[in-house]
């Protein structure tokens, strides 16, 4: 579409659709390439009941297991579950 720039400046900028109970699909594989500055903001503003779709769920304390931490995760798809043992938990 010509004229039409989905270049965002910030990640608040980014994630402004974010509603609770909507899907996300975060990339990268295990913790390389993830998109750390996504995740941090919707942490940041507490988006909850979120399915999740990635790799992986992350490790305690970083990617996304943070969102784990205030329970904004509702439902998560992947192929990996080890090394994070909040997930495990909560599981």
């Amino acid at each position: 579409m010509a004229g039409f720039d989905k270049v965002v400046t910030t990640y608040s900028d980014a994630m402004a659709g974010l509603e609770d109970g909507m899907t996300v699909i975060a990339g990268g594989f295990g913790l390389c390439g993830i998109p750390e500055g996504l995740i941090a903001e919707i942490k940041r503003q507490g988006t909850r009941d979120l399915t999740v779709v990635s790799n992986n769920c992350g490790v305690d304390g970083f990617g996304l297991g943070v969102l784990l931490e205030d329970k904004q995760i509702r439902k998560m798809v992947a192929s990996y579950v080890g090394e994070n043992a909040l997930f495990e938990q909560q599981l």
